[in-house]
Order: C-alpha cells, then sequence, then structure tokens
C-alpha cells in the first residue's frame, strides 16, 4: 500500500482549506445540480451547451472536493515557532534582500497546499524557499530562479 502525501500546512491554512471544502459542498454543489436541472429542461442534450457547461462545472467541483478532503485528511500542522535557533523553518517569516543593493522582500514559507504569492507566503518547495531552509540571519545565500541565479542575504527570521 502506497503511503499518502502528507500536505504541510499551518493551522490557518488548513482551517482556509477547511472553509472552502465546506463552502463547495453546501453551497457550489447545489448550485451546480440546479444548472444541470435546468438545462436539462431545455431538451435535446446533444446539442446542449448549457448543460455541458453545468457537467463541466460540476466534474471541477466534484474534483476540487476530493482533492481539499484530501489535503485536510493528509495535513500536516506546523508550528510557526518549532526552531527556536533563528533559522528558516516552515511557517516561518523570512525577510532578505537582494545583493548588492535590491530592496528587501519578506515571505512566509508555507506547505505547498497555502501557498500564494499575493499574500506573500510561498512554498517550501519553491526554489526560493528550498535555497532558504535552514539559514540564519546574515547568511548569504545563492537562489536559482528561472531568471537566473540571485545573491540574498537574510535579514531576518520571525
Amino acid at each position: 500500500m502506497a503511503t499518502e502525501k502528507v500536505f504541510p500546512m499551518t493551522k490557518e491554512g488548513k482551517e482556509k482549506l477547511e472553509k472552502e471544502l465546506e463552502l463547495l459542498k453546501t453551497v457550489k454543489r447545489k448550485e451546480v445540480v440546479e444548472r444541470i436541472k435546468i438545462a436539462r429542461s431545455f431538451g435535446d442534450l446533444s446539442e446542449n451547451s448549457e448543460y455541458d457547461s453545468a457537467k463541466e462545472e460540476q466534474a471541477f467541483v466534484e474534483g476540487r472536493i476530493t482533492t481539499l478532503e484530501n489535503m485536510i485528511r493528509n495535513a500536516q500542522i506546523i508550528e510557526s515557532g518549532a526552531s527556536q535557533d533563528g533559522t528558516v523553518t516552515l511557517g516561518k517569516s523570512v525577510t532578505f534582500k537582494e545583493l548588492p543593493d535590491g530592496e528587501e522582500e519578506t515571505y512566509i514559507i508555507v506547505g505547498s497546499a497555502e501557498a500564494d504569492p499575493f499574500e506573500y507566503k510561498i512554498s517550501n518547495d519553491s526554489p526560493i524557499a528550498r535555497s532558504l531552509m535552514g539559514k540564519k540571519p546574515g547568511d548569504e545565500v545563492t537562489v536559482s530562479t528561472p531568471g537566473g541565479d540571485m545573491e540574498v542575504v537574510i535579514v531576518s527570521v520571525q
């Protein structure tokens, strides 16, 4: 039997996924069923774009429900205070500066399930996070990106 993938995430990240799952199960699923019902009333299903669209949406919603249930079931909650030695770990906020004179950037290192660049949350699987993990303030790190390597210095870890 294959072991299931573990999804590291913060408590807040898991709660966000649980809310999305609840919305999909209680609201979206019912909306899609109603759209299918209405589309069926139009008659011939062989050339019924409304029906096809509703069925596609239903497949998406059901797929997302399955994905979320798996992620929540296999969630591994990470504590942001787990590492007290100042190193970059999952759940930590890290500020770094591109050398020689770049601006400071701050990101929170999270599991891939809750990564959201618009909220400055980057996946621990991303090139930047992988390069920063285990490092401390003052460490200079080479980060490989699609645009080439860049040198950064870690300013702070919280």
